[in-house]
Order: C-alpha cells, then structure tokens, then sequence
C-alpha cells in the first residue's frame, strides 16, 4: 500500500489603503457615500 504525502503553503493577496468617496451633486452639498466594490484583497 502506498500512501502520498503533499503541503501546500497559500498566500493571499495584501489588500489595499483603502479610497473614501463621497457622492457629489451640483445641488446636493453634503451627498452621501457613493460605494464601490473594495477591489481586490
């Protein structure tokens, strides 16, 4: 009988800083956030 023995060592991504975004209108002065997807990590 044989019997295989494997490691596999992972690594994930480092991520990013980070953005802030804020929604902008002309007739809106304080809009909210405007969102987005946080990218890759």
């Amino acid at each position: 009988m044989f019997i295989d023995h494997v490691e596999i060592e992972v690594a994930s991504g480092k991520g990013g800083d980070g953005s802030v975004s804020f929604h902008r209108e002309k007739y809106i002065s304080k809009g909210g956030p405007d969102g987005g997807e946080g990218g890759r990590g």
